[in-house]
């Protein structure tokens, strides 16, 4: 600390006994300063190109023939836009049931989850019980458990209970995931619990305490579980494909594999699928990037 003083001291001396040189001094950090800048952004722009360039391709490869989806060198930017195969998607397959049946599943869970989440997260964070971090801690930890060490036996209860090929059947399983309880408490522990305390001097329990003061402050983190578990529920290929043996059932992500054949695919119609699949994604991303953004970047309320 002294010593940077005495360095701010010196360059005040300097800068009164010799102006010029101060003006030079304040010149060169400013041109470092501007450098550094245009050098992060320059890195961040490569990094930017190198994530696109997956979608680039696929994006490109949608408007090719079959036959050029796979050629070497890649063609970025088709000879001949076919445009009609954002047509015949529609006729090949029953596309928009794959559509409607994706969103049906990504709603349901979504509701569910954040529901679910954010009123255990409550329970763990702001209500005080005997073994109530103990409970929390061996219910997080079944995150840390593969999905495939109990793939079978939970596929052998839903097949006893009637559900397999239901809907129900991902429901139940996907929409009491331990990753929002434990997203959502770690938000609620930065609240005060001050406010807790005011609102039971008010007469509010603790259901009216979570409906009326917690979730209005929690909105970043509600945005970030709802946007995270949608793209995981939407992007599911595991789930749907164990669980849903009826055509009329499948989601957009096992209806894809109809262009798979058994000697050939169709690799351009693939890729028109996955980017029609990625719209209700962006979609939804770019409406609620403001809440996502802030509930990533961070910890709630300060107090």
């Amino acid at each position: 600390m002294s010593t940077l003083t005495s360095d701010l001291a010196q360059e005040l001396e300097t800068e009164r006994t010799h102006p010029s040189v101060g003006r030079r001094g304040r010149g060169g950090r400013r041109i470092r300063s501007r450098i550094g800048r245009i050098g992060m952004y320059v890195v961040l722009v490569v990094l930017l190109v190198v994530v696109l360039l997956p979608f680039i391709w696929m994006l490109s490869s949608s408007f090719k023939h079959d036959n050029e989806v796979l050629s070497v060198p890649i063609q970025w930017i088709p000879s001949t836009f076919v445009w009609s195969n954002y047509q015949q998607i529609w006729t090949q397959i029953p596309m928009a049931g794959y559509l409607m049946n994706s969103a049906i599943l990504a709603v349901v869970i979504t509701c569910l989850q954040v529901l679910t989440g954010s009123f255990a997260a409550y329970g763990f964070s702001k209500v005080r019980f005997p073994g109530r971090d103990a409970l929390f801690l061996a219910y997080i930890a079944t995150i840390a458990v593969p999905w495939q060490a109990y793939m079978i036996p939970q596929y052998m209860m839903m097949q006893k209970v009637g559900l397999t090929n239901t809907f129900t059947a991902l429901i139940l399983l996907q929409a009491f995931g331990a990753f929002g309880v434990f997203l959502m408490r770690q938000y609620y522990m930065t609240i005060p619990d001050e406010l807790n305390e005011a609102a039971r001097i008010d007469g509010l329990n603790d259901y009216g305490i979570w409906a009326r003061i917690i979730l209005p402050l929690s909105k970043p983190a509600l945005a970030s579980l709802a946007l995270l578990t949608f793209v995981n529920t939407w992007n599911d290929y595991m789930g749907p494909f164990i669980y849903l043996s009826s055509n009329e059932l499948w989601t957009v992500q096992i209806g894809l594999r109809s262009f798979i054949g058994q000697y050939s695919a169709q690799y351009a119609m693939i890729m028109t699928g996955s980017v029609i699949s990625i719209i209700p994604i962006l979609v939804i991303f770019l409406a609620g990037q403001r809440y996502f953004i802030s509930g990533i970047a961070t910890s709630g309320m300060k107090g």
